[in-house]
């Protein structure tokens, strides 16, 4: 073993045995080797003489290299003798009367060699070495060995060059064209006539050979003359192959690939459908029976179902009714076996059921009514759906718990079930009656199975009713008919033995809400389905996802039905006193630290029950005051006792806390304004009396930011529910809101303080103007870090908070100016900041990167000059401002920003902010008249060297009423100064 052999095998070593530097040493010896100017005739002699597989891995690797590398530099002599030296090796020639070894070696080498061969004929076939493929064809009668190694080179071309499974490049794809078509020219024939020759030849005493070839063949009769395949030679042989018992499944197998290539090859579509009446392929259909797991069966499987897209593609673009006639026999002939292998075998990866199956249904749509036999095939096809969509009850106890695994299992079902579900509903609207009567059967039959396939009966039973229900129109629903409320009976009485499953009892949970339609139209069915959603099939179903999903959907059941459950509230209230007490107990908090909001909807129900007038008052009360009271006391209680709690306590105790504010913020959503302040101002007052308890929380734990959230949340809720008459409230409210708040707390005190100004206006002018200086004070101490903060640096959870503070100081300010609230801005106390509320506006109605912020500030300037500013010759209101918006403003907002290139007009938003920018220009006119105009004139426009008529013609337009000929003129205006400047004016 000499020392590049040595090298050779320390590079590969896998085992840790070799100091990692000595293998270093090794790899870059071994590197070094490559760039010999002889290591061409090195590797060949090495493949000679040497029979280590990982020498001769090496030595073909890199003469595959060298070749890709450097073959345009190579001399003439050299390139003649690799051709030579590996054409012989393939062939099992000698090289200088020595026969060399190569073909001996495992796989992963005479792969290797046939990728050398390949990458030759990438370069020299068919312009320098025309004769590759004629010079191998005599060499097949060597035997089995060459036979495999010339089905290995035309497999390593397909791979490498020809095949469209892989993405190539444009010079690539060139080659490839090449090749392909010298081929079909010089040597397709004759390869063809060989394949036929060996697999006569081999097909009893070599099976494996003959599958290998024939494995070879199916890859390239996609591109060949089809003559060559499909004859009187050919597909018999390969019939004969896939029906005679006694062979090799590999080599049926393979054979059954080709007449699937055979079937799958493009043609026009009359010459495709006589291909495939030819082809007589009800001769397989027994074989799919067999087996199910063999590789002929799938091998089987995928010729029917390729054959079945075929015969289907046809069948919509034939003109002629023969034709019509031929290819709708084909399919009939066909479709029952595709069927049977759609349930009981494993489909070919590249197949899609429901694609397949949907292209067919769609051809049903025009046919009215459905003959017979296509009656039987829906039948057919809903029993495919049906099969496809169970689960498997290896992962019944996963889906149960969730784990990780059922988790990825429910996900996966629920991504395939989506396009299952859309075929079903188009098959629903084919034949509607036949699939009503199929998902009844499957109901019924899932009642009655075997407890051992049950949960998985029942769960694509229900879900097959649910996905049905998706496609019915709400009026179908509620009209319905004898058959539908069969259905439903059975959905809202049938107590499954495996209800107790978890994703059965929320498919049938999810199934009688999609029925609800029919329900609200038959309320005889409505204690049927209280007792479904009430007992343990529901609410109080022993799994808590099943349980809080209930909840959710008896709250959207209780917005449906509304006044049709008065006669039920006490039978409701009386089922779920159990689930009340325990989301509002220590236990649960304990479990829920987070303040979760799952299991708030039945609160939210309960309001929505009890909070209709069609409830007596004194009725109302009650329900009211017994859910408030012990609510409230619980509070009241935990706040007393908050100063003596030792250290384990408080997290849970304040957990519970934020439970009760959760259900009573739910509780509240069924109540509505007039009634708590008009019809029934009792109702109101324990509202108030609720948010007079509630608010003593921000006192006792002024720094519990999650409280804090909870009690901001329901003081927006008393807002809509109390109307004005949450006032009294709101100073100590607003007080404690703003005595601890952080960045983030300011967000959620700025949006209360919006919905205040939104709903009420003028009237929260006095709650304003006292809290505005503080709010002030705060925000513009902390925003000036993100002015205009970018970069990576700037991407911290504190950043971000300032910036959504900042975004929403700019809404704030905009519900000021909009809601005839502005003089806020002038109150005594306020007036510091006036300046930096100026300039803030002004430096962000100029660069700020968010387009629709930069447009609310320019609406908030054109709100204040109508404002602030009376006619031109009126008296100034606010000293200053006038000079600051003609000075400033105009000059830096409505023109340097315009000009800049980074304003976009081709932007949708951009040309919004255009708009805006435009009427204040038009407003300050009004306001100002020449002021503004000849300060514009003569200092804004002459910056950009403003030729003088489109001067004037601006003051024309603006003096014109028409606002679109104005916003037109000034767009071509800054498009005409942009143009000239060409992007060299510096603002200032």
């Amino acid at each position: 073993m000499d020392d590049v052999e040595k090298a050779i095998l320390i590079s590969f070593d896998e085992s840790g045995a070799i100091d990692s530097e000595l293998k270093s040493q090794a790899v870059n010896f071994c590197q070094k080797i490559k760039e010999n100017p002889s290591i061409c005739s090195l590797c060949i002699e090495k493949l000679c003489f040497c029979k280590l597989v990982q020498v001769q891995f090496w030595c073909l690797q890199a003469l595959q290299e060298v070749i890709r590398v450097k073959y345009g530099s190579m001399s003439l002599e050299e390139k003649n003798f690799i051709r030579k030296s590996i054409f012989s090796m393939t062939c099992l020639e000698c090289i200088n009367d020595k026969m060399c070894a190569v073909l001996d070696g495992p796989a992963l080498i005479k792969n290797k060699l046939s990728q050398v061969l390949v990458t030759l004929i990438y370069f020299e076939y068919p312009l320098i070495w025309s004769s590759v493929f004629v010079d191998f064809l005599p060499h097949l009668s060597k035997g089995a060995v060459v036979i495999d190694m010339f089905s290995r080179i035309l497999n390593a071309l397909d791979d490498e060059l020809v095949s469209v499974d892989y993405p190539r490049t444009p010079e690539e794809v060139a080659v490839a064209a090449r090749v392909k078509d010298a081929m079909r020219n010089q040597c397709v024939p004759q390869i063809v006539r060989a394949w036929y020759d060996i697999v006569c030849m081999y097909r009893n005493s070599d099976p494996e050979t003959c599958a290998t070839v024939l494995d070879c063949m199916r890859r390239y009769i996609s591109w060949i003359d089809i003559g060559l395949i499909a004859n009187d030679a050919f597909i018999p042989l390969l019939f004969e192959l896939i029906l005679v018992d006694g062979l090799s499944e590999q080599l049926r197998a393979a054979a059954a690939g080709c007449v699937l290539a055979v079937v799958s090859k493009r043609m026009d579509v009359q010459s495709k459908l006589s291909l495939l009446k030819s082809l007589q392929i009800s001769r397989v259909f027994g074989l799919v029976s067999d087996d199910n797991d063999s590789e002929l069966v799938s091998g089987i499987a995928a010729l029917i179902t390729g054959y079945a897209v075929e015969v289907l593609e046809c069948s919509k673009s034939v003109n002629s009714e023969d034709a019509k006639v031929v290819s709708t026999e084909l399919l009939d002939e066909v479709l029952p076996t595709v069927f049977y292998v759609m349930q009981n075998c494993e489909m070919d990866a590249a197949f899609s059921i429901v694609q397949f199956l949907s292209g067919y249904v769609a051809t049903m749509k025009t046919l009215s009514p459905l003959q017979e036999n296509k009656m039987l095939h829906i039948s057919q096809i809903l029993e495919v759906i049906h099969t496809q969509i169970h689960y498997d009850p290896m992962y019944r106890n996963n889906l149960d718990i969730l784990d990780k695994i059922g988790e990825e299992e429910e996900n996966r079902m629920s991504e395939f079930r989506k396009d299952v579900f859309v075929l079903l509903r188009n098959v629903g609207r084919v034949a509607p009656e036949v699939t009503r009567i199929f998902i009844r059967n499957s109901l019924a039959n899932a009642i009655t199975s075997s407890s051992d396939k049950n949960v998985e009966e029942v769960e694509a039973a229900l879900s097959l009713l649910y996905a049905f229900g998706e496609s019915m129109s709400d009026e179908a629903m509620r009209v319905g008919n004898g058959l539908l409320s069969e259905l439903v009976t059975d959905l809202l009485s049938t107590r499954f033995p495996c209800h107790s499953n978890r994703i059965v009892a929320l498919v049938c949970l999810e199934t009688i809400a999609r029925y609800m339609k029919f329900i609200q139209e038959n309320v005889q069915y409505i204690p049927l389905l209280l007792a479904a959603f009430l007992d343990e099939r529901g609410i109080h179903h022993p799994n808590i996802y099943v349980s809080r999903r209930a909840s959710y959907l008896f709250m959207r059941v209780v917005k449906l039905l509304k006044s049709k459950l008065v006669p039920f509230i006490e039978t409701i209230l009386q089922s779920l006193q159990d689930i009340v007490a325990r989301f509002t107990s220590m236990s649960f908090a304990s479990k829920e630290t987070t303040g979760s909001e799952d299991g708030a909807h039945i609160f939210e129900a309960i309001g929505l029950l009890i909070g209709m007038e069609d409830v007596p008052l004194e009725k109302q009360s009650d329900y009211l005051s017994s859910l408030l009271t012990p609510l409230c006391q619980q509070v009241e209680a935990t706040l007393m006792n908050s100063k003596v709690l030792n250290l384990e306590e408080p997290t849970v105790r304040i957990a519970n806390i934020q439970q009760i504010i959760v259900a009573i913020n739910a509780l509240s959503k069924g109540f509505s304004e007039r009634l708590v302040t008009s019809s029934r101002p009792a109702i109101g007052h324990m509202f108030k009396q609720t948010l007079d308890v509630l608010l003593q929380i921000l006192v006792v734990f002024p720094k519990v930011e999650p409280l804090r959230t909870k009690v901001l949340s329901f003081i927006h809720r008393m807002v809509d529910t109390l109307g004005a008459s949450v006032f009294p409230y709101l100073p100590k409210a607003l007080e404690q809101l703003l005595a601890e708040s952080e960045p983030k707390e300011m967000v959620g005190f700025l949006l209360l303080l919006n919905q205040l100004m939104c709903k009420f206006s003028t009237l929260v002018r006095d709650i304003l103007e006292e809290v505005f200086p503080t709010i002030a004070g705060r925000v513009f101490s902390v925003i000036q870090r993100v002015a205009d903060s970018s970069g990576p640096e700037t991407n911290t959870e504190e950043i971000r908070e300032l910036q959504e503070l900042q975004k929403t100081l700019y809404t704030f300010l905009h519900v000021i100016a909009t809601h005839d609230l502005s003089s806020i801005f002038l109150s005594p106390r306020s007036r510091d900041y006036l300046n930096s509320i100026m300039q803030l506006l002004l430096h962000t109605s100029c660069h700020h990167k968010d387009i629709t912020t930069r447009k609310a500030c320019v609406q908030i300037f054109v709100k204040l000059i109508k404002d602030w500013c009376a006619s031109p010759s009126g008296e100034e209101k606010v000293p200053g401002f006038k000079s600051f918006i003609i000075d400033t403003f105009a000059t830096n907002c409505c023109f340097y920003s315009v000009l800049d290139k980074s304003f976009e007009f081709g932007d949708a938003n951009t040309l919004v902010l255009f708009g805006e920018i435009v009427l204040a220009q038009k407003v300050m006119y009004e306001k100002f008249g020449d002021d503004f105009l000849v300060h514009f004139v003569s200092k804004g426009l002459p910056s950009a060297h403003c030729p003088q008529n489109l001067a004037e013609q601006y003051c024309q337009k603006l003096k014109d009423s028409d606002m679109k000929a104005l916003r037109s003129f000034y767009q071509s205006l800054i498009e005409h100064l942009r143009h000239q400047q060409n992007g060299s004016l510096v603002f200032r």
